[in-house]
């Protein structure tokens, strides 16, 4: 864990970049990338075969930008402009003609969209608990009333306090964690069958409809269309 006085953007663009900061955890598949503002502790690690960008940014040089740490889209024109902007001079021109691709950069940084792709990590030591187990065990398919019972408390209390903590239901928690895992996975080569398997689904056909109703497309084509600039 580390922090320091700039911004901080994290571009994957092939492998997949986890980061933890405060009590969430961004998993970032290629063509997204983590928005990490000045001064917020935070851990970066990478998985699988990487190709990663990092890009510095003074404080306020994109003020539309959240100021908490969250997942965003990179068109392919933002993306080839921060990879272009990995050659310039630390020095460069402000004037010049560096300095118009860097405005240009800032401005297209400025619209993108922001993409939840977080697992929310509650305070509270039993949910934290249940998290670790999910994390280490996502074919699990306990209820939270499983989870009550495992852990001689209430499930009424344990709904409670994760809807205070993290704004979802325990179903919605769990699937936070699968589309995660998952993107992970599927990025590093596994078969939809076999994540659906791990993730202890039936069969594909269930975790596809899941992954539609949350990220809005079947996965094979989610991560396609971030692949396409990697090749």
């Amino acid at each position: 864990m580390h922090a320091h006085s700039k911004d901080e953007l994290v571009l994957a663009r092939r492998g997949i970049v986890r980061l933890e900061a405060g009590r969430n955890m961004w998993i970032v598949p290629p063509r997204c990338a983590v928005w990490i503002p000045g001064h917020v502790a935070h851990g970066v690690s990478v998985a699988g075969n990487v190709e990663v960008y990092c890009l510095f940014l003074e404080p306020n040089a994109a003020p539309a930008l959240p100021r908490q740490c969250c997942t965003l889209t990179i068109s392919p024109l933002l993306e080839r402009l921060l990879v272009h902007a990995t050659h310039m001079p630390a020095l460069y021109d402000l004037d010049g003609p560096d300095g118009r691709i860097a405005a240009v950069l800032l401005d297209q940084l400025s619209l993108a969209p922001v993409e939840e792709l977080r697992f929310p990590m509650p305070a509270d030591s039993r949910l934290r608990r249940i998290a670790s187990a999910m994390m280490a065990d996502p074919s699990d398919r306990a209820t939270i009333e499983d989870w009550g019972r495992r852990m001689a408390v209430a499930p009424r209390t344990l709904t409670r306090i994760l809807q205070r903590e993290t704004g979802m239901s325990f179903g919605r928690w769990r699937q936070q964690l699968h589309i995660l895992i998952a993107l992970q996975r599927l990025d590093q080569g596994a078969s939809v069958h076999a994540v659906a398997l791990d993730l202890g689904y039936e069969g594909a056909s269930a975790f596809v409809t899941m992954f539609r109703k949350a990220l809005g497309k079947p996965p094979a084509r989610y991560l396609a269309e971030r692949r396409v600039l990697a090749h």
